[in-house]
């Protein structure tokens, strides 16, 4: 009878414990970020610091690391990208590092299911980058993976725990696409709106300010009452360093503005340009 109640005692505990869902140590995390045109996600387990002495301690210096904790983090890819100035193609890696206390080692493999790096194969690595460790004010508890810095085709990755972090550049090659396609624009009888965004682009996304110029005047040429036009005609300038000749394009925009019912915002945006070229 003891025997029996003993293991209808085990058995309802084995029971009541797998109702009762605890909180991980090291809960799982997913980001999806857009970067251009192109979608990144990155799966991650994010350790707490909790007192412990992180970079140099818990996680040492010159060995590689599962970047986090539990499975190693994965990182997806859409479309093909650059990643710390290393072309990938389009798929899913594993994303391991090297910790060092003036840069890390950043390297992306094939083997997604890999748990720690017991079973890491470098025949699968697909590159290998150089970060530099960026020492910070704020103190990361638990460990953070994020994105900022955005661009219209690039963004910046970090990775952050404890006092240190360490930033990767992921680029878009969609910019390369866009600037062929209207360079082949030149050869089909552009419009005026075609130079317009052209010009946008190449000052936005290149350095080819020169061509922008050629570009924005060109729209303008096709549409003189087009103010919002000769304000991103300033901003050119601006760019170009040629910020007398960028104010006087500025001066023109509010004037050409002030005739229409509605400036669509150019006034305040010019007035705002004029003033942030005046006080440098």
């Amino acid at each position: 009878m003891k025997k029996i109640l003993l293991l209808s005692a085990i058995f309802c505990y084995s029971f009541i414990s797998a109702q009762i869902k605890s909180p991980q140590p090291s809960p799982t995390a997913t980001i999806t970020q857009k970067v251009g045109v192109s979608n990144i996600s990155v799966e991650y387990s994010r350790p707490g610091a909790k007192e412990r002495e992180i970079f140099g301690g818990l996680v040492s210096y010159g060995k590689m690391w599962r970047t986090g904790a539990n499975k190693a983090t994965k990182i997806t890819f859409n479309e093909n990208c650059v990643f710390g100035g290393a072309k990938v193609k389009k798929g899913s890696y594993s994303l391991f590092t090297i910790p060092g206390e003036k840069e890390w080692t950043v390297v992306l493999n094939k083997n997604t299911e890999l748990w720690g790096v017991g079973e890491y194969d470098e025949k699968n690595q697909v590159c290998s980058i150089v970060s530099k460790a960026i020492e910070t004010k704020d103190f990361t508890e638990s460990f953070t993976i994020d994105f900022g810095t955005f661009q219209s085709f690039s963004a910046i990755m970090s990775l952050k725990w404890a006092n240190t972090k360490i930033d990767i550049k992921i680029e878009s090659l969609e910019a390369k696409k866009l600037e062929k396609q209207y360079l082949e624009l030149l050869t089909k009888g552009p419009s005026a709106s075609d130079y317009y965004n052209g010009a946008k682009f190449f000052a936005d996304n290149t350095s080819e300010y020169e061509m922008a110029l050629e570009w924005i005047n060109t729209a303008i040429d096709k549409r003189p009452d087009a103010f919002w036009m000769q304000f991103h005609k300033a901003r050119i300038l601006k760019k170009m360093g040629n910020k007398k000749e960028s104010i006087s394009v500025a001066e023109e925009v509010i004037a050409l503005a002030k005739e229409k019912k509605d400036d669509y915002g150019y006034i305040k945006r010019s007035e705002d340009l004029i003033k942030s070229m005046k006080s440098k």
